[in-house]
């Protein structure tokens, strides 16, 4: 089983490991009476490291030291080994047992062999006494320190025999390589063949603060090894107290050049209380990618009872993979969801499914598929005039599908599933200091998959599917004169009436001229909107053909005026910034065409200043019309953040219009007033609003504000409303705010109390806010978080959705529970309970709620950088032995 979250996708290559800088030489006949160095003061909250890795850098340190005493012992100056020797860099890869997630597959990386020269680095030794005989042996007593770049051995004696090659130390030895801490009793290796033992060896990880020990370890070869009696933990204790987590074996076997290690007997223990164990592991000790068992998942959910999913990671090559994993509902039964990826030079992939042979609820199969191919043609780069494509499908086995909460449904729009094939090409016809000319090619095909309730009042529209779509786009711009022009022909038709289709070629173009600086601009504009239409059924008219031609003029006026003013105690900069557009536009006659891609816009800043009231081509607003706007803004005048700002913008009807295309008529002058305003001066706070106020109603129509909190990293509170007049109106709450224990942002006291540089940097991380450094793998006291978010209904009486849950952060284990409540209809809800145990530096056990908190509480912080947590590295798996 393999103790890992899947991460990011992206496998760093590793080159040749660093070597030391040659020390400066002390002569050997000078006694050096040095104190036992202390050990040096580690940070405690960069990332962890695996076992392997401690076990190995100690191992292949001490033999690459041992190995480099055969010359000179007059001097007691070793040189480096040869080379083609790894070093502990080298040799020693962070064993990887996370298998990759969703992005871009990464490159296998094997170890590489060092390149130095025998000379590139040396070893001084330094004791109480040196003795020894010429060409036999050597001996150091008395607060021995070697010292090899990095790296750094104390011990109370050291021997190196030169006609075997062996070393030997005793009594307290205690290694540093950098900040990384290892210590032991006795050590004897032949330096030549790598074979010997370590005894009691421990080790201790800087950049993770875990690490762990063992009883013994035998070296077996240069990429063989033994250890017996091995723990790994990212947990301090006092003597005496229960570690809370650790994962201990009774031996483990590791094979670099194999690139497999294999623990027996492994247990890992919370709390004293083993919650997982396994008579052999196998786990992989590069980043290389490994095929395995990760770790289970597990749901409960009201749609499918308790469920348990164990999946599989098969690395089929280095440029594929596949993930398959078996699920079993008590409520549903058995299915099997894959993801299987590919990755080549001009293309990549990932597919998706998920299987339910046989439903026990609706006695059916159900499935769901999803495949997203990308690629281009030829070796160009994209921006030089290649062609892309994209396919992207996405379809389910009923209409129910999202409803009872199966898997496999990644969609914004769950219940309008889109697939498309596109085809794209982007070149630059021009460009220079002179002028900017752009051309965009491009073909679609794009089908959708509506799922219908059985409830009539909860039935969508389905829209127009694209059989196909082809187009031109071209750009240009030559000082303030800009134009485009677009060109395309569509075949459109509908799912649930084939029949009610058509096509159409349109054609979009305009000119435009900035006129200006900094402080003003004036833009005249003139556009034009042509389409031409041939419909499957006869129109109101009798016919299945027609066309028509739109022009458009608009006129756009902007300043912007700045004067220093003194509001709130403070010195600021005001703004004023007007802006005017007048808009003509003659009137058509349209409602007898056919619409495939036009609605109305709502009232906001963008659609108040654009020529056309309609999204898409088909309808376009009569217009002759005047929109207003004036916006201040209040800048602070040192740093020239915003501090506030208001806005108020309102569209005048010059002449009496005729029926919209779609039916509504304008009986008045005016549009509703659109105000919107934030304000953020009161520290910790800040305020967001937009309203649409009608006059003639002297009513509100539309309003969104929210209100957020945030006196530090994780504790943020924002309250929002939402108001849509005679549809709608609902407020939200969401949180995320620490309960019980130390609060974050008390972190700041321990940069004043920090003693060195590094412990002042990562002290002051932890102020900052760093997620990933805001706690240690030490904590004496964890802190209780709650974190939700409630959406309630006013216009139903009831909550319509809601995210409530906690998490408790341990310093080196973090604990979540999270329920998650949906609405999926008038009267109907999904609930989801999701548990899930981080063993920092480890794993993340459990199902996993991270990205539900993400998505839906406004500010949501991680309490670990996914990228700096310590957990052992991802694109791999390990793999339980028979």
């Amino acid at each position: 089983m393999n103790f890992s979250e899947p991460g990011s996708r992206t496998l760093a290559r590793s080159g040749p490991g660093r070597n030391g800088a040659t020390p400066r030489l002390r002569p050997p006949h000078v006694p050096v009476l040095r104190r036992r160095l202390p050990r040096p003061d580690l940070p405690r909250d960069l990332r962890l490291r695996a076992l392997a890795l401690a076990i190995c850098s100690a191992w292949v340190s001490t033999s690459a030291q041992a190995q480099a005493q055969t010359q000179t012992p007059a001097e007691a100056v070793v040189d480096a080994p040869a080379a083609g020797v790894y070093t502990p860099a080298q040799a020693c890869r962070i064993v990887n047992w996370r298998r990759a997630s969703r992005g871009g597959l990464r490159p296998l990386s094997l170890p590489t062999p060092a390149t130095g020269t025998a000379d590139a680095d040396r070893i001084v030794i330094e004791a109480d006494r040196l003795s020894g005989e010429t060409g036999l042996s050597l001996q150091a007593r008395g607060d021995v320190r070697l010292q090899r770049g990095e790296l750094t051995v104390q011990a109370d004696e050291l021997e190196y025999r030169y006609p075997t090659d062996r070393m030997r130390a005793l009594g307290s030895i205690e290694m540093w390589r950098g900040q990384d801490y290892y210590s032991g009793s006795e050590i004897d290796i032949d330096t030549r063949e790598s074979e010997g033992w370590f005894l009691n060896p421990t080790f201790h990880f800087a950049r993770t603060q875990a690490g762990g020990g063992a009883d013994r370890i035998d070296f077996l070869g240069r990429d063989r090894m033994v250890v017996l009696g091995a723990t790994y933990s990212s947990c301090e204790v006092e003597p005496g107290q229960t570690v809370p987590w650790q994962l201990s074996a009774r031996r483990v076997r590791l094979d670099f050049e194999a690139n497999e290690g294999l623990a027996e007997g492994a247990v890992l223990r919370f709390f004293d209380v083993p919650i997982l164990a396994l008579p052999a592991l196998s786990f992989p000790v590069t980043d290389a990618r490994k095929s395995g068992w990760l770790p289970p998942h597990i749901n409960l959910a009201s749609t499918s009872s308790l469920e348990l999913g164990v999946p599989y990671y098969w690395n089929i090559a280095p440029s594929h993979d596949a993930t398959l994993t078996p699920y079993l509902s008590l409520k549903r039964g058995a299915s099997l969801d894959s993801e299987i990826r590919y990755l080549r030079d001009r293309d990549g992939g990932t597919l998706d499914s998920s299987w339910l042979p046989d439903d026990r609820v609706t006695g059916e199969q159900r499935w769901s598929l999803g495949w997203r191919h990308t690629g281009q043609f030829g070796d160009v780069l994209p921006a030089d005039g290649a062609w892309t494509y994209d396919w992207r499908t996405l379809r389910v086995s009923d209409d129910d599908y999202w409803k009872d909460g199966l898997r496999g449904v990644d969609s914004l729009t769950p219940r309008l599933l889109g697939s498309s094939v596109q085809l794209n090409q982007r070149r630059a016809l021009r460009s220079d200091d002179d002028a900017q000319i752009d051309q965009w090619l491009y073909a679609r095909v794009q089908h959708w998959q509506v799922l219908q309730s059985k409830v009539a009042t909860d039935a969508i529209v389905a829209p127009y599917q694209r059989e196909p779509q082809i187009g031109a786009l071209w750009r240009a711009q030559r000082g303030g004169l800009s134009g485009s022009l677009q060109t395309e022909v569509n075949r459109f038709s509908l799912v649930q009436d084939g029949s009610a289709g058509g096509s159409r070629a349109h054609l979009v173009g305009d000119v435009a001229w900035a006129i200006g600086d900094g402080g003003w601009q004036l833009t005249p504009r003139v556009g034009l909107n042509a389409a031409r239409y041939q419909t499957d059924t006869v129109l109101g008219n009798g016919e299945r053909q027609a066309g028509r031609s739109v022009p458009t003029f608009s006129l756009e006026s902007a300043w912007s005026f700045e004067r220093p003013t003194r509001l709130f105690g403070r010195d600021m900069t005001q703004t004023l910034e007007p802006r005017l557009l007048y808009v003509h536009t003659p009137w058509r006659d349209l409602a007898g065409l056919p619409n495939y891609d036009s609605a109305r816009l709502d009232l906001n800043a963008h659609s108040l200043f654009s020529p056309n009231a309609f999204s898409g081509v088909d309808w376009v607003s009569e217009a002759e019309q005047v929109t207003t706007g004036l916006s201040s803004r209040y800048l602070d005048a040192g740093n020239g953040a915003q501090l506030a700002s208001v806005g108020i913008a309102q569209r005048y009807v010059l002449s009496d219009p005729q029926a919209a295309p779609d039916g509504r008529q304008v009986s008045k002058g005016y549009s509703d007033l659109y105000l919107l305003g934030t304000l953020n001066t009161v520290p910790n706070w800040t305020f967001d609003t937009a309203v649409q106020y009608s006059p003639e109603l002297r009513q509100v129509e539309r309003s969104i504000s929210s209100m957020t909190y945030s006196p530090g990293p994780f504790r943020t509170a924002t309250l929002g409303y939402r108001l849509q007049r005679g549809a709608s109106e609902q407020v939200a709450l969401g949180w995320q705010w620490p309960i019980r224990g130390p609060l974050p942002g008390l972190f700041s006291e321990l940069v004043a109390a920090a003693g060195t540089p590094a412990q002042a940097a990562v002290a002051q991380a932890r102020a900052s806010g760093s997620a990933g450094t805001r706690s240690t793998a030490s904590s004496c006291v964890g802190t209780l978080y709650g974190v939700g978010r409630l959406d309630y209904s006013v216009t139903d009486r009831r909550v319509s959705g809601a995210v409530l849950g906690f998490e408790y952060d341990a310093g080196c284990w973090i604990g979540r529970v999270v329920a998650l409540r949906q609405s999926t209809g008038a009267s109907e809800a999904t609930t989801r309970l999701m548990f899930q145990l981080e063993l920092v530096g480890l794993s993340r056990l459990g199902s996993n709620p991270l990205g539900v908190l993400k998505d839906n509480v406004p500010g949501y912080m991680l309490l670990r950088d996914p990228k700096a947590d310590g957990s052992l590295s991802s694109g791999t798996a390990a793999t339980p032995v028979p």
